[in-house]
């Protein structure tokens, strides 16, 4: 699927003047309620979604003229989160900062739950981009995304991939993976990233994808080797590493991607009045500089440009599900 929020590709949106949005209160430009703000994370504190939320919220605040305070309402992978906004009085109160996990992975994988992402929310704006790295063991006689696929189409089913869990994203990664190279590589689930991560570097398994901010740290000390990276475009958190793109496999893409939602209903200038909090909030250089120490690519897009994003990249897995017979765990 192709990226649609590339940073600077609509520079155009940058330009535009960002009045304070709480001067203009009547029917074209709705206020917010009285604050306190709710900005709800699916996380615990100390998450990255946790740290991305309190790292966003003040910024926010400052542009709707309201408080804005983080609510951390855990469990189901941030699906009760997602459920408790979705059920929430539209009227600004309450929004949403969750990544494609909940929101459009979980429902492609078919599991049962008590809100829609195509009927319960509004779409309000784009957040950020991390990918996933492509690690393999140490002792991998491959030193790149091409060295991988000629060795894998050599030794057809002969590869362990490991992931964090069935249905997790970097099972997806993985999956996806195969699918675009035609590859029969033996997928082993673990119970999280960290046990994954330990059996890699013993060379238990050949290959796996991590989060980029897990994994980083375990390539540069040479404990796993760095492949390729699964965006579109190099994140600047490591600009050395190419994308799987890049090296072999033009346009496969699997990102964790951060959005901001509100519940289905939300007057549209409320929605536009988030998303232009959300932008300018993204483009002050201290927010850049810590999202990029989180492995955060910031995005930028308008309520309907993201809206088709959520679309596709729901489409783009369940497509993959259908196809490749995969279920939630």
């Amino acid at each position: 699927m192709r990226k649609l929020f590339r940073r600077g590709a609509l520079a155009g949106l940058a330009a535009l003047p960002l009045a304070p949005p709480w001067i203009s209160s009547g029917a074209e430009s709705p206020a917010f309620p009285d604050p306190p703000l709710r900005l709800i994370v699916g996380f615990p504190p100390g998450s990255q979604s946790d740290l991305l939320a309190r790292l966003m919220a003040p910024g926010i605040g400052e542009q709707l003229g309201r408080a804005v305070l983080v609510d951390n309402k855990t469990g189901a992978n941030g699906e009760a989160a997602a459920s408790s906004t979705a059920r929430s009085t539209p009227d600004g109160g309450v929004f949403l900062l969750a990544s494609n996990g909940p929101t459009t992975i979980a429902p492609a994988l078919g599991r049962p739950l008590t809100y829609d992402i195509r009927t319960d929310f509004a779409a309000a704006s784009p957040v950020g981009f991390t990918p996933m790295l492509l690690v393999g063991r140490p002792d991998l006689q491959v030193g790149n995304v091409a060295e991988l696929l000629d060795l894998a189409r050599v030794h057809q089913g002969s590869l362990k991939g490991g992931s964090a869990g069935i249905g997790d994203q970097t099972h997806l990664a993985l999956e996806l993976f195969k699918a675009m190279a035609r590859l029969d590589i033996v997928h082993v689930p673990y119970k999280g990233s960290g046990p994954a991560t330990t059996d890699l570097m013993a060379g238990q398994i050949d290959i796996g994808f991590a989060d980029l901010s897990v994994a980083l740290p375990h390539v540069r000390a040479g404990r796993i080797r760095g492949l390729g990276q699964t965006g579109l475009a190099r994140s600047a958190a490591a600009p050395g590493i190419a994308t799987i793109a890049e090296s072999g496999l033009p346009g496969y893409e699997a990102v964790i991607s951060f959005g901001v939602f509100m519940p289905a209903g939300a007057a549209p200038g409320l929605v536009e009045r988030l998303n232009r909090a959300v932008a300018a909030t993204l483009r002050s250089p201290t927010v850049a500089k810590k999202l990029a120490s989180l492995g955060v690519d910031p995005q930028f897009g308008s309520p309907a440009e993201f809206a088709t994003y959520v679309a596709r990249d729901h489409a783009k897995w369940a497509y993959l599900a259908k196809t490749a017979g995969l279920r939630a765990d």
